[in-house]
């Protein structure tokens, strides 16, 4: 059969390769056409559009890049309709991936959403243009099971595609010996630095993190690089700094860090998972409107970070807007890094978020259940 997904960010990529994989598995004779990046193109098929030219973000960035967005949704449209798949597979990414899928159902293509949108989040009303042109959806949160039924949409439940990634990852781990010698990171304890893997992300978490950095003078700050985006921009920001880059490599950094200082998204998850005390930060452009939003629709949650919101509980320190001050969060890393009591709370926590987050095996789920029901 045809496949043809879409990916519009990194975590996309990810899980999109991960699925295409288990698609081969099932589908002898899948072939691939997909919006992506590097590791989905590794897998096989065409790369039409990389995410790295898809990925905009926030109010401002997005109203400067409407063109773009609008030729990449018109190259999507014509190349879907050429290649004439069995099913289009859309992968998270709600702003562009709607549209899309309002635009196959007007040609009668069966669509299909993997990691649906976060509308429990926000934007809830969108759940509306999931009923009306989405045919199956496939979650990857339990709580996203109640979310839908109280909208009276029916999913499949397949688990976290995070646990199959990280199961890849252990079985073939650099030992931390390994680790260090690769990177010439010496033996001072690791701090690692996720700013995200968006440029607008970066430019606004990692000039905070380079400063936090030169106050602990005992630790090595290392940044989880991806090479998606320029090495001038790490560059520039991290200008007399001591803090180290390295590249596409965040489970190996994150497997070796006694701390982290994480950008809010997947990322947050990702290092709870890899067992690694942490505090989230993360802002974007908006003003008093952006506040208000995070204030009083988002903060309704446990938090902006996803081990918060799927413990509905704070397990690890939020420093999201006008809380992401310099002095907030010294004050929170001096606890990270210094008391072992407050660590010992941490990971206990994430036992039990790894527990709620189930076993391995998502990807292949979720491909068997596709596969099975387009035949």
């Amino acid at each position: 059969m045809r496949y043809y997904l879409i990916a519009g960010e990194a975590s996309g990529d990810l899980h999109g390769s991960n699925l295409m994989k288990e698609l081969q598995l099932a589908d002898k004779e899948a072939e691939f056409r997909f919006f992506g990046g590097d590791l989905m193109q590794n897998v096989g098929g065409e790369l039409v559009k990389h995410y790295r030219e898809m990925a905009f973000m926030g109010i401002v960035n997005v109203v400067l890049n409407l063109r773009t967005i609008g030729k990449n949704l018109e190259l999507c449209k014509k190349d879907i309709l050429e290649f004439q798949p069995d099913v289009l597979i859309l992968i998270d990414y709600p702003g562009f991936n709607l549209r899309i899928a309002e635009f196959a159902k007007q040609h009668k293509l069966k669509v299909f959403y993997y990691i649906s949108p976060k509308l429990w989040a926000w934007k809830e009303y969108r759940v509306k243009k999931i009923r009306e042109f989405v045919d199956e959806i496939f979650t990857i949160f339990p709580f996203e099971t109640e979310f839908y039924k109280k909208h009276s949409i029916d999913v499949h439940y397949v688990g976290n595609p995070l646990m199959d990634s990280l199961k890849s990852f252990r079985e073939k781990a650099l030992s931390e010996t390994e680790f260090r010698s690769k990177n010439n990171l010496g033996e001072m304890p690791l701090v690692a630095l996720l700013a995200g893997s968006r440029v607008q992300e970066i430019k606004r978490t990692l000039p905070l993190m380079a400063k936090i950095a030169s106050e602990f003078p005992d630790f090595k700050f290392v940044v989880a690089g991806v090479k998606s985006v320029k090495s001038e921009l790490y560059i520039n920001l991290l200008k007399g700094s001591e803090v180290e880059i390295i590249y596409d490599q965040t489970y190996d950094l994150l497997n070796n860090a006694h701390t982290a200082l994480v950008a809010s998204g997947t990322a947050a998850l990702e290092t709870a998972l890899l067992r690694v005390p942490q505090t989230v930060i993360y802002k974007v452009e908006g003003g008093w409107l952006t506040d208000f939003v995070f204030r009083n629709i988002i903060f309704k949650m446990a938090g902006v970070s996803l081990p918060n919101i799927i413990m509905d509980r704070e397990i690890v320190k939020e420093y999201v807007q006008k809380k992401m001050t310099f002095s907030n969060v010294k004050c929170e890393m001096q606890q990270l890094l210094y008391d072992e009591n407050y660590r010992s709370g941490i990971l206990t926590d994430y036992e039990s978020l790894a527990k709620m987050m189930g076993e391995p095996g998502c990807s292949k789920r979720a491909a068997e259940k596709m596969v099975s029901l387009l035949r």
